[in-house]
């Protein structure tokens, strides 16, 4: 019986494999034809639209796959400099200056925008070319191989611009030879001198050298020469550029030996117009405004008072407002010679007044105590507002009046004094306290020299300056 079951189960699996064989047969493409089905219906559904993203992804990166094989990128270390072991590699340099953006006289920088271009070649990077045409290539390729590590000396603070991508471009051309092209903005230091501040001259100056590598390794040099510093028009509010030069020198370094350097020289002049108005200008009003006290009534008080307090406000406003723009230094500036002069001459316009003011109120103090006031004059009737004595209220008539007798005796003394003999000659000299009291006695006298002597004296001044800083 079980040999009978056995039997019937091996007829039925021999009458089933040829069934399932042709089945297979008939229907190979079975799967595929189910799959561009279902395609062309997602097709249909989206109105024909295809994702062109993913496409171009995978063309990209094919394409960069093709180019890496093309370069042989994975058969070489690109860690190595090329030539490594043998000589320095030459990398010449081009600079393209977009703008100057900022020149700061606090920080003592500025800030500069600029494409710089490197020039080399790297053998290993050759390829063969039907047509001998250059290959470009973004920021991805240049990570895989070797660049210059070319930094700027003593810059702060600096970035490679990144809108919409990275703006870094290298091109290979059949012969190994690479231009590499990088656009930066840099923040450097300038060692600025104030010392002929603001009408002064800076020379500022941008450093490029190699991090890692030093003339026995690589000597970097200007590519064209003098023209391979290139501007476009350039203009700054503050300063005039008066040249672009470039240069090259070595610099050492006691641990790692001496390195290649290039310069960026710019001369910037400075525009003095707006100082003029800002500062020059209103000092000058200033200091013509407190020769106008010279003119007012030595008896005026309050008036040469506090037009000689506001001049002096008003100077040691502009003074601070000016050394709050300015870097703190140790030396001396032009303008602060041309400020401090001016104040000094406003504060000797305020002396001025009170030495007429002492001089006339000493004066007519002496004359009250020779003098007989009459006893009907008060003390409040004998002053006036500003508390000194008028002349015209001293009464002169109660003066002792000289005699007859009194002139006949000068007289006498006079004729018996023998004059002096031929061929002398008598020096009289007046002592200082004789002059003293002559100044003293005739007080108005002192303004009516101040109103000469002080524009005088600030106009040779003016033409000592302008002559010494321009």
């Amino acid at each position: 019986m079980r040999v009978a079951l056995l039997v019937l189960r091996l007829m039925c699996l021999a009458w089933l494999c040829p069934v399932t064989r042709l089945n297979s047969s008939h229907f190979p493409n079975k799967r595929r034809h189910k799959e561009v089905y279902i395609g062309e219906n997602m097709k249909q559904k989206l109105g024909g639209r295809v994702d062109l993203k993913l496409k171009k992804l995978d063309s990209t990166k094919s394409l960069l796959i093709k180019s890496e094989q093309l370069l042989r990128i994975e058969d070489h270390d690109f860690a190595m400099r090329p030539g490594f072991g043998g000589p320095a590699i030459p990398v010449g340099i081009d600079v393209q200056v977009e703008s100057i953006d900022s020149i700061s006289e606090v920080n003592m920088d500025f800030t500069m925008t600029l494409y710089l271009r490197h020039y080399w070649q790297d053998d290993r990077l050759a390829f063969p070319s039907s047509n001998n045409k250059s290959r470009t290539f973004d920021a991805r390729l240049v990570k895989k191989i070797w660049v210059p590590d070319v930094f700027f000396v003593h810059s702060k603070r600096s970035f490679i611009h990144d809108t919409t991508m990275e703006n870094i471009m290298l091109r290979v051309y059949p012969d190994g030879n690479i231009l590499y092209s990088v656009r930066i903005t840099v923040t450097a230091l300038c060692s600025m001198d104030f010392s002929s501040f603001p009408l002064d001259t800076q020379n500022c100056s941008l450093e490029l050298e190699s991090y890692a590598y030093n003339e026995n390794d690589l000597m970097l040099y200007w590519k064209n020469g003098n023209d391979s510093l290139r501007t476009d028009e350039i203009v700054l509010s503050q300063f005039f550029i008066e040249d672009f030069q470039p240069s090259f020198g070595l610099a050492f370094y006691s641990s790692t030996g001496w390195y290649n350097r290039l310069y960026i020289n710019f001369i910037l002049r400075r525009h003095i117009f707006f100082f003029m108005l800002q500062t020059y200008f209103p000092t000058m009003l200033m200091v013509m405004l407190s020769w106008v006290s010279f003119w007012i009534d030595r008896r005026a008080v309050p008036a040469r008072v506090s037009l000689g307090i506001t001049t002096v406000l008003t100077m040691s406003t502009i003074i601070t407002g000016v050394s709050a723009s300015m870097p703190q230094v140790s030396y001396v500036k032009a303008v602060d010679i041309y400020l401090w002069t001016s104040f000094l001459f406003v504060f000797l316009s305020v002396i001025e007044y009170a030495a007429v003011n002492y001089f006339t109120t000493v004066e007519e103090m002496k004359k009250l105590k020779r003098a007989k006031i009459p006893s009907s004059l008060n003390a409040t009737e004998a002053m006036v507002f500003d508390g000194c004595y008028h002349d015209n209220e001293i009464d002169l008539a109660s003066f002792p009046a000289s005699s007859p007798n009194t002139e006949r005796n000068t007289q006498s003394r006079n004729s018996t004094v023998s004059g002096p003999t031929e061929g002398t000659r008598l020096h009289r000299r007046r002592p200082l306290k004789h002059n003293l009291s002559f100044i003293m006695s005739n007080s108005y006298m002192i303004d009516s020299y101040s109103r000469v002597l002080f524009p005088l004296a600030y106009l040779l001044f003016n033409i000592i300056y302008w002559s010494m800083y321009t």
